[in-house]
């Protein structure tokens, strides 16, 4: 493996007094997707959700391309180059599309580059750029949190279950953007994801989070990767 854009050693995390993720150890090279799979509950949302800074880290490290992040806050974390697409649908509701993708750039990124990514990856949000974010639809609400995402150059992209609820031409869309962008930029990319297809469409890596801790782990493009996954989120 090239050199970790991200690197996860000995994470520990939580809620509180409550750890949810223990010990964890996991790194990202630059132009990999790597999806963490499990069951609800295991703590694949607490461990992006650390990462990117909005839960203590009671021990453990994370890095950015050797840069320590782990007393960092989650906008510093952001002007480092990672990005975040939650689970929620985190948009200024009453902002329009354009509002909400300006106010996450940062750096050399300017808005003619935003566009054009826009453009590139969801080309009908160019339509809707004076449209508010709160009048689109859950699936295209999703769609703008990825845009906004993509759109600020990030190095790495954690993503929280992006598919809930989407319609299956979408996702498959989905697959063919995060893929390109990763080839387009070298993007790294950390999902949480339960639709199998898709996490088996879209990553090259798996690893299994079994109630905090990660307990298995293999190369997509393995014959019985679908069967693995499939066997431990329904166990």
């Amino acid at each position: 493996m090239t050199e970790a854009v991200l690197a996860v050693n000995g994470l520990s995390s939580g809620y509180g007094q409550a750890t949810v993720i223990r010990n964890v150890d996991l790194k990202i090279a630059r132009g990999e997707i790597v999806a963490v799979v499990g069951k609800n509950g295991m703590g694949k949302s607490t461990l992006l959700k650390s990462i990117m800074g909005y839960l203590p880290k009671f021990s453990g490290s994370v890095a950015m391309a050797r840069h320590p992040i782990s007393d960092s806050r989650p906008h510093q974390i952001a002007r480092l180059g990672v990005a975040y697409v939650p689970q929620e649908k985190a948009l200024f509701q009453d902002l329009t599309v354009e509002e909400n993708v300006r106010l996450a750039l940062r750096g050399s990124v300017n808005w003619n580059e935003a566009r054009e990514t826009i453009g590139r990856c969801f080309p009908f949000l160019l339509r809707r750029l004076q449209q508010k974010a709160g009048t689109l639809s859950g699936g295209e609400q999703k769609m703008l949190l990825m845009a906004r995402s993509l759109a600020v150059g990030a190095k790495v992209l954690l993503i929280d279950e992006i598919t809930e609820g989407m319609q299956p031409s979408i996702i498959s869309n989905l697959v063919k953007i995060i893929r390109t962008e990763r080839d387009r930029s070298g993007l790294g990319v950390l999902l949480v994801e339960q639709n199998i297809p898709f996490t088996h469409a879209v990553s090259d890596r798996y690893v299994l989070l079994d109630k905090g801790e990660i307990s298995g782990s293999g190369n997509t493009r393995e014959p019985d990767t679908r069967e693995k996954i499939a066997a431990h989120i329904s166990l």
